[in-house]
């Protein structure tokens, strides 16, 4: 296939958001450079994406049937509709469930290639089919060659914390590493039945293993050594979209009450936490996460859903809290505008739980970062940026169980935020860098252009 030659691209992404707008992400990006895109999507979920598709004479929505499976809400599509992992692990059944239709599809309209994530099934299916396949990830390539080098040979038993504690031979970094309760919370995953009675670890394991090729959300600017030791376990093509930010939603200004409050404050002041639409804290560590800002005496704005077994954020908040931080603090329920948030001067650090959309938004900005990781691939990305780039300062916990305080939260937004605090000089001169870096538009043409160029080989 000639070096010109356009590209007819389906995708299938895991259904949940913090996937299926990655995907839209990378197919903008090729759609830009006139390749075609298939997007398969479900049904009701469509008109939700449907802002974020930049280029529609060149991207199709295709809507999947979801087929109804006991135990889920009726018309459940996304993990956006229901709220545990028991539920989730059931839309992954609905969604092996639809491989007939997807395989009618695909009949019928013959792309060069399919990316796919969860739905481990798609390579058999794509090579009966005449098509190649790639794994796209939109977890880090540092998390997979963690937890997934074949060199661990961990296939064939349950998964226990010791599995996990080190990292496979060869690793490339020794400051990777995991504390005793986050090993015990990837052991658990790896474990975890997550559709059609296939665990978590097998699913991605055989999608690796069977795919084409390989692609990651990333770029070796901030993962190079781990890329390459993926690549020499896993001995196959390994693609990079490279760096970028979140997709833009078609709003141009931040609402205005929140605007009119954070303009009140300094530049460079403000801290703002957020955690994403999945994560939530227990009582007692929301409360020192909201009591940990109030030790700061710096004004904040947090935008977290309620812990866990409270039904509002207010009822949650500890005692007298928001007498005393009145006029300097808020905590909000609701769903607010993350980017234009990050990108307001007041905004002088990011306390985020490390999620990768999270990231890619916060990099590009001027704020400093506080990394507060939740679970799995959180852990890696904190890593990253703390140990090995040294662009932000992880919240300290107890080995044994994560618990984290006030005075640490405390203590890591004053790292960042106190100019003569000399780690913190060393990370925000860190981050100035590495900010410049990726948002070089020659930097970001360069990965969509080798991107490109290894899709027409692999499929030429």
């Amino acid at each position: 296939m000639a070096a010109t030659s356009s590209l007819h691209i389906a995708m299938y992404p895991w259904f949940a958001f913090g996937h299926l707008i990655p995907f839209l992400q990378i197919a903008n990006k090729l759609a830009k450079k006139g390749h075609r895109i298939t997007f398969f999507v479900p049904t009701k979920t469509q008109p939700k994406l449907q802002p974020f598709n930049h280029f529609p004479h060149l991207i199709t929505f295709v809507p999947i049937i979801v087929p109804h499976v006991d135990g889920l809400p009726e018309g459940t599509e996304t993990t956006a509709d229901v709220s545990t992992l028991q539920q989730f692990n059931l839309i992954m059944t609905a969604m092996d469930l639809t491989q007939p239709q997807i395989k009618c599809i695909l009949q019928h309209i013959k792309p060069h290639v399919i990316f796919f994530d969860f739905t481990f099934f798609m390579p058999k299916l794509a090579s009966q089919l005449g098509i190649k396949s790639i794994y796209y990830s939109v977890i880090s390539a540092t998390t997979f060659a963690y937890i997934f080098a074949p060199s661990r040979q961990l296939c064939g038993h349950d998964f226990t914390e010791d599995d996990f504690m080190q990292p496979p031979l060869g690793f490339p970094s020794s400051t990777v590493k995991l504390h005793t309760h986050e090993a015990k919370n990837i052991a658990c995953m790896a474990n975890m039945i997550f559709g059609s009675d296939i665990r978590f670890f097998h699913r991605h394991f055989t999608g690796l293993c069977e795919s084409d090729a390989i692609a990651f959300k990333s770029c070796r600017e901030i993962e190079g050594p781990f890329v390459d030791y993926f690549i020499s376990e896993f001995k196959k093509p390994v693609l990079l979209s490279g760096p970028d930010g979140s997709i833009q939603e078609p709003t141009t200004t931040l609402e205005h009450r929140w605007a009119e409050w954070l303009s009140r404050f300094n530049a460079g002041s403000v801290i703002y936490c957020a955690f994403g639409s999945e994560c939530t804290l227990t009582k007692d560590q929301f409360q020192e996460l909201v009591l940990g800002f109030e030790l700061t005496n710096l004004p904040f704005f947090a935008a977290l859903k309620p812990p866990l077994g409270v039904d509002t954020v207010a009822a949650g908040l500890p005692e007298g809290f928001e007498e005393r931080i009145e006029g300097r603090g808020v905590v909000h329920g609701g769903w607010v505008q993350q980017q234009h948030i990050l990108e307001h001067p007041s905004i002088g650090c990011f306390v985020t739980h490390c999620g990768a959309g999270s990231l890619s938004e916060a990099l590009v900005k001027k704020c400093q970062l506080v990394l507060l990781p939740h679970v799995s691939d959180h852990f890696f990305r904190a890593r990253t940026v703390s140990s090995c780039l040294k662009v932000g300062v992880e919240v300290e916990k107890r080995e044994e169980d994560g618990f984290f305080n006030k005075e640490s939260v405390c203590k890591a937004v004053k790292t960042v935020m106190d100019e003569e605090n000399e780690s913190g000089k060393e990370i925000r001169a860190n981050r100035a860098k590495l900010r410049e870096l990726l948002l070089d538009r020659d930097l970001e043409e360069s990965y969509i252009g080798n991107f490109i160029n290894y899709l027409q080989a692999l499929v030429g």
